[in-house]
């Protein structure tokens, strides 16, 4: 093997930065040119590209967001886009490209599959955590800190001012970065795809939760971590809405985009260091059409398919520790039970 690609796609994470390094310092290591793609799919299209060397990549670890830049390309969808992507490829002699995103990025992938014969290896780089077959995504144990950071402060006031807030997350359709970061900050409530698909139910609950904590502890301070789209018009009009059924101030914190920025955190700078390395390995040894993964620290190879096929689960323990465990009403229900 003499060339292959990289590209980063779709959304950013941090860690995609190390990931890129890993790549080209392996390759590097056997003596392998390697060809970055800059604006992921729309660069492949547009033959815009730069030879990476170990001196391109030096000092960018520690940097979130992507030195090769990011961009979705809904034209990549086309058969059109896909062969003029192959024939921009065998132009430049890729021997394997390498693609690091999320899933809209892997059906991309396997999309040019089937009018490029080379191999595809995909890279899963993706705050949502929502990859099928592997344990964690680049990027999502930087935006747990990032969310569990914000919360924190965001307690800071609400214990101040005895008040409500609701925190919004990302994670539209995954509610890991939601869970974890609920967990860990010990917020008092969590609305979740996975668990709140009905918003009038969803509602009730909180309602009902919020009525009752405060009868048990009285007014104090109350956290809800909500995912993003969860309710529709989001946090702002959930609070509008809670704010008039319970009487009490409601406030909305959205955290954005700021979820995906940042110095990535040591477990996404380990996890994309080996991914990086392995893909590269994967690829001399002639393997395509897979996802690089870890699960229970063993890297593992994935079909590409299988990776969005079925979906993701969330912790099941985690799930009872915010729900059962620690949930103050809960809690009240079994001594009540138990006397």
């Amino acid at each position: 093997m003499k060339r292959i690609a990289v590209l980063t796609s779709g959304g950013d994470a941090p860690g995609m930065n190390a990931c890129i390094r890993a790549v080209v310092l392996t390759a590097e290591h056997y003596n392998i040119e390697v060809i970055g793609y800059r604006h992921g799919y729309n660069g492949l299209l547009n033959q815009e590209y730069k030879v990476m060397s170990r001196d391109s990549v030096g000092n960018i670890m520690q940097a979130g967001g992507t030195v090769l830049r990011s961009a979705r390309c809904l034209e990549f969808k086309t058969e059109a886009a896909a062969i003029k992507a192959a024939q921009n490829l065998d132009e430049l002699e890729i021997e394997a490209l390498l693609v690091i995103g999320g899933d809209g990025s892997f059906k991309g992938a396997d999309h040019l599959s089937k009018f490029w014969d080379k191999q595809i290896i995909a890279l899963p780089g993706t705050i949502d955590n929502d990859i099928n077959g592997t344990d964690a995504t680049i990027g999502y144990f930087t935006a747990i800190e990032t969310a569990l950071s914000s919360i924190d402060k965001v307690r800071d006031t609400a214990d101040a001012f005895e008040r409500i807030f609701l925190v919004e997350v990302m994670g539209r359709h995954a509610g890991f970065i939601g869970l974890s970061a609920a967990v860990s900050s010990g917020a008092d409530q969590v609305l979740l795809p996975e668990i709140h698909n009905d918003s009038v139910k969803a509602l009730q609950t909180i309602v009902g939760h919020i009525e009752t904590a405060r009868k048990i502890r009285g007014n104090t301070s109350y956290i809800v971590v909500v995912a993003e789209n969860l309710w529709p018009g989001g946090v702002t009009a959930l609070a509008q809405v809670l704010t008039e059924r319970i009487k009490t101030d409601c406030r909305p914190v959205i955290l954005g985009h700021v979820q995906r920025g940042g110095s990535p955190v040591t477990q996404d700078r380990l996890l994309a260091t080996k991914l990086g390395a392995y893909a590269v390995e994967a690829a001399m040894a002639g393997k395509t059409n897979i996802m690089v993964g870890e699960r229970n620290y063993k890297l593992v190879d994935v079909p590409l398919t299988e990776t969005w096929a079925n979906r993701k689960e969330l912790d099941p323990y985690l799930v009872k520790i915010q729900t059962e465990l620690f949930d103050i009403t809960q809690s009240q229900l079994a001594k009540q039970l138990a006397d």
